[in-house]
């Protein structure tokens, strides 16, 4: 958790998006979306994916309960 924390304490927003693998293929058009939020933002915004699969701990600390979730921190 302490690299999340690092994450999210940035001097620009970071948009954050919580997916697992096995859902990630039925859910393309999001995530080519959100390549194209990124690629917009450019170095205005980060844009990171965090498996909640492989990050169990800290998805449950953040009550993350849908798939895909997107938190936004300022």
């Amino acid at each position: 958790m302490a690299k999340f924390g690092e994450l999210i304490s940035s001097e620009i927003p970071v948009l954050i998006d919580f997916y697992t693998e096995w859902e990630e293929d039925k859910s393309d058009d999001v995530h080519d979306i959100l390549r194209d939020v990124a690629a917009a933002l450019g170095d205005k915004a980060k844009v990171i994916k965090i498996d909640i699969d492989k990050n169990e701990t800290l998805a449950n600390a953040l009550r993350i309960k849908g798939n895909p979730t997107f938190i936004i921190y300022k």
